[in-house]
């Protein structure tokens, strides 16, 4: 066994149609054993694209919580949002701030835990929970 045996992963992302528009976000969470243990699919009002990434950050964040993990791998294909909760980025958006730091508050709640960029193509699980969730807030794809 090593240290990363205990670690369960959270795949979060964001989308917005629009930029600002309807807002979807969803998130996967992945047990040690590789197991999807939550999963979370949620319409939001409108906002930019950077607040649904936050938004779905916290809500696999908070699924990971819930599912019992103590240590976690938060994964994401927003660059910013990983910089930032990273310590690497300022966070100077006014709007952003808030949510910058809840997620933040959350990661410190565990009791080891990582964020890491990754490439869309890996995060193509959390990407179609955030669009059923766009789906669901009735606009039509214009992408």
């Amino acid at each position: 066994m090593n240290e990363n045996d205990d670690f369960y992963t959270a795949y979060a992302d964001g989308a917005c149609r629009g930029n600002p528009g309807p807002m979807g976000m969803g998130a996967l969470v992945v047990n040690p054993r590789g197991r999807v243990v939550q999963r979370v699919s949620i319409p939001g009002p409108s906002g930019t694209n950077n607040k649904a990434e936050y938004l779905a950050a916290i809500a696999a964040l908070e699924a990971a919580h819930a599912a019992g993990a103590r240590r976690v791998e938060l994964r994401m294909d927003s660059e910013l949002a990983v910089r930032q909760l990273n310590g690497e980025y300022r966070v100077k958006n006014e709007g952003l701030k808030p949510l910058y730091e809840k997620a933040s508050r959350l990661l410190r709640g565990f009791e080891r835990w990582r964020c890491v960029h990754i490439g869309r193509e890996a995060n193509r699980r959390a990407d179609r929970l955030a669009n059923r969730a766009l789906d669901q807030t009735g606009t039509p794809d214009v992408s």
